[in-house]
């Protein structure tokens, strides 16, 4: 029975890989080429306009796309007005209306044509390029979700800051991306910020964190749980808002904001990887727009299935 079992558990996985594989293969660079030639431009402007007002949108379309991504799929479910938003890990999301400005000008050229879900990856690119990093080739096609997914996912799907290192190579080795893809994209961590209550028990119960950066922190994000709860700290403390491979440095030198920030370079398996990006720029430009382009493409809807939302916020009536 137990062979039995695992033989179909082996061949769910393969039909499930197939699937994926089949709809990432009806992806294309060039999707929108006849039907809104304009759309790639028009989301470019949007997000180099709200990045110019804001420099910390960036990280924040970034994590949007992360986020719509890692729960079920590139879908743009995370765009859905309340369900995924008010869950606990996606509370702190921001960037909502950004993304509702550039799809009303792209609605305005190309009515009911471009994806929320493609938006969401093509802005995340932009807003990488707009502070200073690698640009990649976003393959189109993506369609939004018409449902969004429960609190019980979403809370699985994410995981929290405390994470290990074995939790962290799981998740993404779960959704197809392999260990080195996992550094690479914990690297979007060069830019944006962090609230005190995630990185509140690094900075306080933690032993492998550089002691003077952790009093420093200390000084504005106090021990008692809930306290602190509004403030920032940059997770990249030497250019929170240039793209680049500062993150990796900070790592090795004990200075990451986040204890799973932090696991990455612990005497693990992953410290080479931190190493590497840490002494090329150029090594971690190419693996990060490499995964990127692995992550935009976890289980995308395509063909006939879900719909192209006029609004981001709410499915077609």
């Amino acid at each position: 029975m137990a062979s039995a079992a695992a033989s179909c558990l082996a061949v769910g996985l393969l039909v499930v890989a197939a699937l994926a594989s089949a709809a990432t293969a009806q992806l294309s660079s060039t999707f929108y080429a006849t039907s809104c030639p304009n759309a790639l431009s028009t989301i470019k402007s949007g997000v180099n306009a709200a990045v110019a007002q804001e420099a910390r949108m960036g990280a924040s379309l970034l994590r949007l796309h992360f986020h719509d991504c890692f729960v079920q799929g590139c879908d743009a479910s995370i765009l859905l007005a309340g369900n995924e938003q008010n869950d606990g890990p996606n509370l702190s999301l921001r960037g909502f209306n950004v993304i509702a400005s550039i799809k009303a000008q792209v609605e305005a050229i190309c009515p009911q044509t471009v994806s929320c879900a493609d938006i969401l990856a093509v802005a995340a690119r932009d807003s990488v390029v707009a502070l200073g990093g690698p640009t990649w080739t976003v393959l189109l096609g993506r369609r939004d979700s018409t449902t969004a997914a429960s609190s019980t996912t979403v809370s699985s799907s994410l995981l929290p800051p405390s994470s290990s290192l074995a939790q962290l190579i799981s998740r993404y080795g779960n959704l197809g991306l392999n260990p080195t893809d996992m550094v690479a994209l914990s690297g979007g961590h060069t830019i944006g910020q962090a609230h005190c209550t995630s990185y509140q028990a690094h900075i306080y119960n933690d032993t492998n964190i550089n002691q003077g950066f952790a009093k420093s922190l200390q000084a504005n994000c106090p021990a008692t749980s809930g306290g602190g709860a509004n403030v920032l700290a940059p997770l990249d403390t030497q250019t929170p808002t240039t793209f680049d491979n500062a993150y990796y440095r900070n790592l090795l030198a004990q200075k990451g904001l986040l204890h799973s920030d932090q696991q990455l370079f612990n005497g693990g398996s992953t410290d080479n990887t931190v190493r590497n990006f840490a002494s090329s720029a150029t090594a971690f430009a190419s693996a990060f727009a490499t995964a990127m382009v692995k992550m935009g493409n976890i289980s995308p809807l395509t063909g006939t299935q879900g719909q192209i939302r006029t609004t981001c916020s709410a499915v077609n009536s």
